[in-house]
């Protein structure tokens, strides 16, 4: 068994839901720009690459608070095992800016939640995996979350939008910038 270096750090989230699988994967796969931000050549073969911004917000805030990051966000290809689907995924910032996570992993749907785990790598070795220790962890953490929780709302309410019009929708196309 291969040790892990002691920088990288395991990252599990959960968030239930009742997901369609059948619509859900259309927008995680052909329709991921329309949420997920611009399409850029990917870098590894069978991957879909996009710049988007991954945000930050500070819970139990007021006013709200809210830290954006430009990021790549690569998307493998979907396998499907009985009653679930799985896809490599992995995020880095789209700039040489410090204090920002490398992540990879899989997200996991299945009909009651979609799943994210992986390992995510903080900036600066041993270092910052001290300084992950002491805040930047709430922050890598944080970002995940609210990952799962877009990707989760886009499936949710796409099937809620699929089942009124009686076609798969798309939802609004999310926003990217540089920096």
């Amino acid at each position: 068994m291969t040790s892990v270096p002691s920088h990288i750090t395991p990252l599990r989230l959960v968030q239930p839901a009742e997901i369609d699988l059948a619509r859900a994967m259309p927008l995680l796969t052909d329709n991921a720009e329309a949420w997920l931000g611009t399409p850029v050549p990917a870098g590894r073969p069978g991957f879909q690459r996009f710049l988007t911004d991954l945000s930050l917000p500070i819970r139990g805030r007021t006013p709200s608070l809210v830290f954006k990051k430009a990021a790549f966000v690569d998307l493998g290809e979907v396998r499907e095992t009985p009653g679930r689907f799985e896809m490599e995924i992995g995020w880095q910032s789209s700039s040489l800016a410090p204090l920002f996570p490398v992540f990879s992993g899989h997200l996991v749907l299945t009909p009651t939640e979609m799943r994210l785990e992986g390992f995510y790598a903080p900036p600066g070795g041993e270092i910052g995996a001290a300084l992950d220790k002491a805040f930047l962890g709430i922050a890598a953490r944080g970002t995940a979350r609210w990952f799962l929780e877009r990707t989760t709302e886009v499936v949710a309410t796409a099937a809620v939008l699929a089942d009124q019009s009686g076609s798969t929708a798309r939802p609004a196309r999310g926003t990217s910038t540089a920096g």
